[in-house]
């Protein structure tokens, strides 16, 4: 234990942004890390609000008895899915793999060390939605003293259980994946069907709240978690141990963790080094013939290079692949449909036409497709592999092409089919599909080349995991927030402008301003290059 506590605290100093504020000198990287800390409290906040309005539901309609088991069932889902997702990065193929393992250490131990810094990492999210929880249920129940000092102790270890559970499943996962080639397709199945069910997620709650079946729901939900409890024990003893304080159920929930970190870890080492040597080699085909070599332009080079390195990461391959699979599934879905009739399930009596929402398609597709420009996060994710492309005879500018062609590649298919399946299921005009196919694809520019300079401007070349720059890095938020907002008000804006001017001017004028906005964001790309 004394061993797993050293490693441990070596990895959070690393990557701790509090260390980096209090000794780093460089005045850029203290801002940054001071950001950063700022937008992960604002993030916590509204988790805080979110909890605590589901509270004042459950006491408003008189089941906040529900609220332990509710809790219990809440951060064990986030860690079990959180942690099945990140297993790859954190515990196998991660970087520092080799220097840790050089270290007199045995697997067992590095390996659980590595879990322990993603509980420790996450475990802000968790305490932040279980202490709003509680004040909300000591607010409305009105329990035990003893409760309090009970379901905070106890909130540390409720998502233990989960991500030991979560981990075991990646390291079979690794187990079975690490014979294959493709040792990442398993784990990019299963996190794009999770969050394609957490997107469909947003339509059932909209029905709920649409139709004022709040007070049903909430019933239905109270009695489907205490059933849940029933299958899931760890919900059953948080929820008996805080609300009739039983001291058995305190100990089984202690005792199991304890017990089951131990089981995890102690087969997990027996192959740990077996299959983080087996991820980080390449399978050679016993047929293999040497052929003709394929000549590529340097710039078509880089980007197949970075189409490499997206497959060969879940992480990337997921957050950069998503928005592309939701506009293909929009774009299908409504040409099965019908567009009218997804307008009015949406819509929902509003007095809104399908022909007047036609000049809102190519932003309809854009905030799909434009969701992660894979410029916002490639120039980070080299790492400290950058000094290697500097040491090359190729400019800077001439790698930042090749990131920004690879965007495109990605994104313009994805867009221009969602767009034409719109357009046809619409029945909009062949010029006016003509220009909204020409505006969806000068908006993948813009998305490219803007994401683009947010990746070279806030470049972070320091990180030990590729999730600190693929999901919170400084260049994505940077990108996103203003991405998605803008891009909201314009398809308010279009709609206006729509019933006032004729529909193919309304494109005309957004292809101009968006052809400018992409060529300014190039030029900017160009002069960082410079620098």
């Amino acid at each position: 234990m004394k061993n797993n506590t050293l490693l441990l605290k070596t990895l959070l100093i690393s990557t701790s942004r509090i260390n980096q504020i209090k000794y780093c000198r460089d005045s850029k990287k203290r801002k940054k890390a001071i950001g950063g800390i700022i937008g992960v409290i604002v993030i916590y906040a509204m988790l805080m609000f979110y909890s605590v309005s589901m509270c004042i539901g459950y006491g408003e309609y008189g089941i906040i008895d529900s609220t332990p088991i509710m809790c219990a069932l809440t951060l064990s889902a986030l860690a079990f899915f959180f942690t099945l997702f990140k297993t790859n990065g954190y515990l196998f193929n991660f970087k520092e793999y080799d220097m840790l393992m050089s270290l007199p250490f045995e697997a067992k131990t590095v390996a659980a060390s590595k879990f322990l810094y993603m509980y420790v990492k996450s475990l802000p999210w968790h305490l932040s939605i279980s202490f709003a929880m509680l004040a909300g249920y000591g607010y409305y129940a009105h329990p035990n003293f003893l409760t309090y000092p009970v379901w905070i102790v106890l909130t540390f270890f409720l998502p233990i259980i989960p991500m030991l559970v979560a981990s075991f499943l990646g390291f079979l996962i690794a187990r079975i994946s690490a014979g294959f080639r493709k040792t990442n397709i398993v784990q990019t199945v299963l996190t794009f069907a999770f969050v394609l069910f957490c997107f469909s997620l947003r339509f059932f709650i909209e029905d709920m709240f649409r139709d004022d079946k709040v007070g049903q729901t909430l019933e239905s939900i109270s009695g489907a978690t205490a059933n849940a409890a029933k299958y899931y024990l760890p919900a059953g003893w948080f929820s008996d141990a805080v609300t009739k304080l039983s001291i058995l159920d305190i100990l089984l929930l202690l005792g199991v963790c304890v017990v089951l970190f131990a089981v995890v870890f102690h087969i997990v080492g027996n192959s740990y080094r077996n299959i983080n040597s087996a991820l980080k080699s390449h399978a050679a085909a016993r047929n293999f013939r040497m052929k003709e070599q394929k000549k590529r332009s340097v710039v078509n080079a880089i980007a197949f290079k970075e189409f490499k390195r997206m497959t060969g990461s879940t992480t990337y391959m997921v957050n950069v692949g998503m928005g592309d699979i939701l506009a293909l599934l929009l774009g299908v879905i409504t040409l099965i449909i019908g567009f009218e009739k997804i307008i009015s399930t949406v819509m929902q009596g509003a007095p809104l036409t399908a022909s007047m929402l036609q000049p809102a398609i190519p932003f309809i597709v854009y905030f799909c497709v434009g969701m992660m420009a894979t410029t916002a996060c490639s120039p980070s994710l080299e790492g400290k592999n950058y000094w290697i492309l500097q040491s090359l005879p190729i400019e800077k500018k001439t790698i930042y092409q090749g990131k920004m062609l690879f965007n495109m590649y990605l994104n313009i298919p994805f867009a221009v089919l969602s767009i034409i399946c719109l357009c046809i299921s619409a029945k909009t005009p062949l010029l006016n599909s003509i220009l909204y196919v020409v505006l969806g694809v000068l908006l993948c520019t813009f998305s490219t080349t803007w994401g683009c300079v947010c990746g070279v401007k806030h470049i972070k070349l320091e990180w030990e995991n590729e999730v600190e720059v693929i999901k919170q890095g400084a260049a994505v938020a940077i990108y996103m927030l203003p991405n998605m907002f803008i891009n909201m008000g314009l398809c308010v804006l279009v709609v206006f402008l729509g019933t006032k001017i004729n529909h193919n001017l309304i494109s005309l004028i957004f292809i101009l301003i968006t052809a400018m906005l992409s060529a300014l964001s190039y030029k900017r790309v160009m002069s960082l290059a410079k620098k």
